[in-house]
C-alpha cells in the first residue's frame, strides 16, 4: 500500500527500539529483551559487529557472547520481530565502528567503505560467513528478521562510492534472495540522502525530538508515496570523557513521539538498552572526543536495564496508540552494595612484563603499530637503547596513538598525549633505556578521520632531532594476571610502602568474598572515586576504563555474572595509570567501594588540567587541577 507497509497482507507500522547484543552480557538478553516487548515494541533494532565475530581474518566466533542467532531466536521466542544492520560500518559509537583492527595489519591507509581491493576481500569473505546464518532467520522463511539495513548512515561518509554500495547491495540479495526488504539510514536532509540512497534500497531517516513534520520532509522527497520510517529516534545521547552526561528530557521524547505516531509513521527508539562498552569496545572521535565505558545513553532502560520514568512514560504513550501485551513490566535487577575492598599495590606495569608480555619482544628498526605486531587492543611497551647522551634535547613523537607514557631506566619522564602534547624536553645518557607505555584509547569510529587508525607508535620518533632506531615491541596482555595465578606465584604482593620511582602505571589487587546470603550474586557498581585512569579487570572480566577525575563516570557497571559466590574469593586487578590514592602523596589507603548505584554525572568544573609535568633532574613534579567536591556522590 502506497503509505504503509503491508505485513501478512495487512498494513503495518512498527514501534521497534535498539539494542546491542555486545554490550549487554548474554545471560541478562531475556530480561532486556522481556522488558522491551513488556513495554509495547513490535521490533528491536540490532547492530552486528564484525570485529567481535572476526577477532583474526578468518577465524570466527559466535558462541556466548557472539551468538548473534541465538539473541535473535530469542528475539522471536519472546514476540519481537527484528530490524538486523549488519554493516559491515555500524558506527554506535564502537571501536573503530565495528571494523576489525586486523584490517590495517598489512597496510595502515586501507580505505574501508570503498571498492577498495583491500577492504573488499575482507568484507566478502565476512558476508559469505555470516549472511547465511540470517538467511533461516528471514520472516519470509518464518524468523523475525522483517528488515536488513544496506551500510550505514553512508551520506554522512566523505567517500561518495556508488560502485561500493551497489556491491553491497547485490551481496545482501544474494545471499537473503530478493524478498527481504533492504533499507538505508541517513540524516533528514537531502545532502544525507543524495549520498546516502542506494538504487533499489528503500531510504530512510533519522533524527531526535523536535519537529517530526519537517525532519521526515527530506524523506518525502525521495519516498513520494512510501511509509515515513524514523530509524533511530535519538531516545539520549553519547558521553564523552571530560564532557556533561548526556540528558534528553523525558518530554520531548514523547512530544516528538506523538508527532511520529500521529502521521502513521514507524520509528525506532535508539537507544532503548544502552549497554556497556566492557574491555576496550568504546569508540572515538575525531579531535580527541573519547567515548566512556557506560553506553547508558539516557536510554529507557538504564545501562543496568531498569526501569526509568522515561520507560514509563514511553510505555504509556505507546498504549495510546495500540494495545499493550497482556504480560507485567519485569522488574529491574537487584543490586548489591559490596562494601570497601583493600587494595594492594603488586608491581609496576614494566616490573610486570615476564608475566603480561610476550616471550620475546618483536624487533624492528623503526617502531611498529600495534597492528602490524598483531595486536588489536589494550596497551604496547616500546623499548629503545639509547645510543648517545643528550643532555637536554626534545623528545618527540607525533605518531602517538594515542597516550605514552616515558621512562628511562624504569623512571616516569614525562607523558605524551595524542590530543595534548606529543614533545617535551629530556635528560637522557647513552646506554640508557629508554621506554613508552602507550594506550589505545579506542579507534574513531565516525567520518573520514576513521581512515589511518592505527595505534601504538605510527611513525620515527626523535630525540634532540636524531630519529632513534631499533625497537623492540611488547604486546601486553593483563589477562594473563589471571591464568596460572599469575598475581601469587609470578608477580607477589610488595607491602612495603610504594615510592616515588613506582609511582609509573602499577598493578593493585584486592580480594574478596560475598556476603553467604540468599540470592547472590547480585549486580553492583564499582566506585573509583580517588583513583585517577586505568583499567579494571574483576575474576578476569574486563570491566572496562575509568578515568574518575575527568568524568562525568565515576563507577563501573558490575554485572553478577562475573562475580563469584561465598565461599570463593573474587579477585579485582586494576592497571593504575596516572595515580592511585596511596601512592606516597597522600595518607589515604588504597580502596574501592561496591555501591548500589551509579555515578554518571560528575565532571570537573572546568576542563581538568593533568599536565603530568615532567621529572626534573630525578624529582617528581604531577600537577593536577581538580575541584574534587564536584566529585563526591
Amino acid at each position: 500500500m502506497n503509505n504503509t507497509f503491508v505485513k501478512d497482507g495487512k498494513p503495518f507500522r512498527y514501534i521497534s527500539g535498539s539494542i546491542h547484543y555486545s554490550r549487554v552480557p548474554y545471560e541478562y538478553w531475556e530480561d532486556r529483551l522481556a522488558k522491551m516487548y513488556a513495554a509495547g515494541l513490535d521490533a528491536i533494532q540490532v547492530y552486528v559487529t564484525w570485529n567481535t565475530h572476526e577477532p583474526s581474518p578468518g577465524v570466527y566466533d559466535f558462541s556466548h557472547q557472539q551468538d548473534v542467532v541465538g539473541f535473535l531466536r530469542l528475539a522471536q521466542k519472546l514476540g519481537l520481530l527484528v530490524i538486523l544492520r549488519p554493516g559491515p560500518y555500524i558506527c554506535a559509537e564502537w571501536e573503530y565502528g565495528g571494523f576489525p583492527a586486523w584490517l590495517l595489519r598489512e597496510d595502515g591507509d586501507v580505505k574501508v567503505r570503498t571498492m577498495d581491493p583491500r577492504y573488499i576481500s575482507a568484507m566478502d569473505r565476512w558476508l559469505n560467513v555470516f549472511l547465511p546464518k540470517m538467511a533461516p532467520l528471514l520472516y519470509v522463511n518464518g524468523g523475525p528478521i522483517i528488515m536488513v539495513q544496506v551500510e550505514n548512515e553512508y551520506g554522512s561518509y566523505y567517500a561518495n562510492d556508488r560502485l561500493y554500495t551497489r556491491h553491497l547491495r547485490n551481496e545482501f540479495t544474494r545471499y537473503l534472495g530478493e524478498d527481504v526488504l533492504l533499507f538505508t539510514t541517513d540524516g533528514d536532509s537531502i545532502g544525507y540522502l543524495n549520498s546516502g540512497t542506494i538504487d533499489g534500497v528503500y531510504p530512510t531517516v533519522d533524527f531526535g525530538p523536535g519537529n517530526a513534520s519537517a525532519a521526515f520532509e527530506s524523506m518525502k522527497t525521495w519516498n513520494i508515496q512510501g511509509p515515513l520510517v524514523n530509524s533511530e529516534f535519538y531516545a539520549g545521547w553519547l558521553d564523552l570523557w571530560g564532557k556533561a552526561h548526556s540528558r534528553t528530557s523525558t518530554k520531548s521524547i514523547v512530544d516528538t513521539l506523538r508527532q511520529i505516531l500521529d502521521m502513521g509513521a514507524s520509528v525506532n527508539f535508539y537507544m532503548f538498552e544502552g549497554g556497556t562498552n566492557f574491555g576496550y569496545m568504546n569508540g572515538a572521535e575525531a579531535g580527541g572526543g573519547l567515548c566512556i565505558t557506560s553506553y547508558d545513553y539516557d536510554a529507557p532502560l538504564s545501562e543496568a536495564g531498569d526501569i526509568t520514568p522515561k520507560y514509563l512514560a514511553i510505555r504509556d504513550t505507546i498504549s495510546k496508540y495500540k494495545k499493550l501485551p497482556p504480560v507485567k513490566i519485569p522488574p529491574s535487577t537487584l543490586k548489591y552494595a559490596y562494601g570497601t575492598v583493600k587494595m594492594a599495590y603488586v608491581k609496576g606495569v614494566l616490573d610486570a612484563l615476564p608475566v603480561i608480555g610476550p616471550p620475546q619482544p618483536i624487533t624492528s628498526q623503526y617502531p611498529l603499530s600495534m597492528e602490524q605486531v598483531g595486536q588489536n587492543y589494550g596497551f604496547i611497551l616500546y623499548r629503545h637503547l639509547l645510543k648517545t647522551t643528550y643532555p637536554s634535547a626534545v623528545l618527540k613523537a607525533d605518531g602517538i596513538r594515542d597516550r605514552g607514557y616515558v621512562f628511562v631506566d624504569g623512571m616516569f619522564r614525562g607523558l605524551l598525549d595524542r590530543y595534548g602534547t606529543t614533545s617535551f624536553n629530556l635528560l637522557a645518557v647513552e646506554g640508557q633505556e629508554l621506554s613508552i607505555l602507550v594506550e589505545n584509547q579506542g579507534r574513531i569510529n565516525f567520518g573520514s578521520q576513521i581512515l589511518n587508525n592505527r595505534k601504538g607508535i605510527i611513525s620515527s620518533v626523535t630525540l634532540g632531532g636524531d630519529t632513534l632506531v631499533d625497537w623492540q615491541m611488547f604486546p601486553l596482555n593483563f589477562e594473563r594476571l589471571f591464568e596460572m595465578q599469575g598475581l601469587d606465584n609470578k608477580l607477589r604482593f610488595q607491602s612495603a610502602p610504594v615510592t616515588h620511582s613506582q609511582l609509573s602505571p602499577a598493578i593493585y589487587t584486592g580480594q574478596f568474598v560475598l556476603p553467604n546470603v540468599p540470592d547472590m550474586p547480585k549486580d553492583t557498581y564499582l566506585n573509583m572515586q580517588g583513583w585517577f585512569k586505568g583499567q579494571a579487570f574483576l575474576n578476569g572480566f574486563n570491566l572496562g576504563r575509568y578515568w574518575p577525575v575527568r568524568g562525568p563516570q565515576v563507577t563501573l557497571y558490575v554485572p553478577k555474572t562475573v562475580l563469584k559466590p561465598s565461599p570463593a574469593q573474587n579477585v579485582l586487578v586494576m592497571v593504575e595509570l596516572d595515580r592511585a590514592p596511596c601512592d606516597g602523596h597522600s595518607t589515604e589507603p588504597c580502596t574501592v567501594t561496591f555501591v548500589e548505584s551509579p555515578i554518571l554525572n560528575k565532571t570537573a568544573t572546568s576542563s581538568v588540567t593533568h599536565s603530568d609535568t615532567w621529572l626534573d633532574k630525578g624529582k617528581l613534579s604531577v600537577e593536577y587541577s581538580v575541584d574534587f567536591e564536584q566529585l563526591l556522590p
